[in-house]
């Protein structure tokens, strides 16, 4: 991968990458009103969870699981100490649908965590990273009712 990261101004960073799409960086320590972008720090774990998401909902699509919503939520805590980097995450997987099976979701998770996808594999080896899931039955009216919730331990933890 080559890319560029071009200034605009005070905090504000233009960055570019192969695909040729823009993203925008800017500080967090600006007010939020003037806020152009993401940290660079936020951008980090909304990548993981960007790429483990892509996988799961991937591989629930074709095991043709009836899913109607899906999201993957993170929680990354950082050093309080510079340079305040993250110390652990936690994934959660929100799976809605009719009918979606529990070892449907659980596969997919372990399948992202434990092969496909590369900001996990790269992540976990520097912080441990916690992985929890809900599945939610979609019923008439936008009514959804938990059916089953856990977590998953990847083989692969720190050592």
């Amino acid at each position: 991968m080559d890319g560029k990261v071009t200034w605009n101004g005070n905090m504000t960073f233009e960055a570019v990458g192969d695909s040729n799409l823009p993203i925008l960086f800017d500080s967090p320590d600006d007010p939020a009103s003037a806020r152009r972008g993401p940290g660079p720090m936020e951008v980090f774990a909304l990548s993981l969870a960007g790429c483990t998401a892509m996988d799961v909902i991937s591989i629930l699509q074709k095991k043709k699981q009836a899913v109607t919503g899906f999201e993957v939520r993170v929680h990354a805590e950082r050093a309080t100490d510079h340079p305040k980097v993250y110390t652990r995450a936690r994934l959660e997987y929100r799976v809605s649908g009719r009918g979606v099976q529990e070892s449907a979701v659980t596969r997919a998770i372990e399948l992202s965590v434990e092969k496909y996808c590369s900001v996990h594999a790269m992540l976990s080896r520097v912080f441990p990273i916690d992985v929890g899931y809900v599945i939610l039955e979609e019923g008439g009216g936008n009514v959804r009712r938990v059916v089953s919730e856990g977590t998953f331990t990847s083989s692969e933890e720190i050592e």
